[in-house]
């Protein structure tokens, strides 16, 4: 008796999706505040340092205020992200590999190494965990890279 072919079974799609109000963000916006206040209050910092070291923050803020959706889709065959108003999608059979570099500051990006040689780095906000993007690629047949601290 022939034995009958086995094809694969092709991976199930992939959701990963996160706010912009998080508990770490409004950890580390309160601490950056709060340090700001004891450096102007307490140290009796000139309030144009003071001023000038907010600007930074203002940004998180106004995530905190917004709360913007930010993800990713992989499904059978293309990958979409999307953050506030940018989004962007690529076909999975056009990506060569994907790479992930870590940072300096132990964050994690991830670009999109298409075959024709462009890259396309996704958002760092619309990214989920390494580890699970990596997999999630790998499920598919797409070859990942892991780089640790690249300058660039």
């Amino acid at each position: 008796m022939p034995e009958t072919p086995v094809t694969p079974v092709p991976a199930e799609d992939y959701s990963f999706s996160r706010r912009g109000r998080s508990r770490a963000a409004i950890i580390a916006t309160g601490g950056w505040l709060a340090a700001l206040l004891v450096l102007w209050l307490v140290l009796d910092a000139a309030l144009w340092l003071v001023i000038l070291l907010a600007l930074p923050v203002l940004p998180a803020i106004a995530d905190l205020i917004r709360n913007p959706l930010s993800g990713l889709n992989i499904s059978q065959d293309r990958i979409e992200w999307f953050t506030g108003k940018l989004t962007g999608q690529a076909q999975l059979d056009e990506i060569d590999h994907v790479r992930f570099d870590t940072r300096w500051d132990f964050s994690v990006r991830a670009t999109l190494v298409l075959r024709n040689g462009k890259r396309i780095r996704l958002p760092q906000e619309a990214t989920p965990p390494h580890a699970e993007a990596d997999a999630e690629f790998q499920k598919r047949g797409i070859r990942t890279e892991r780089h640790h601290f690249t300058a660039f």
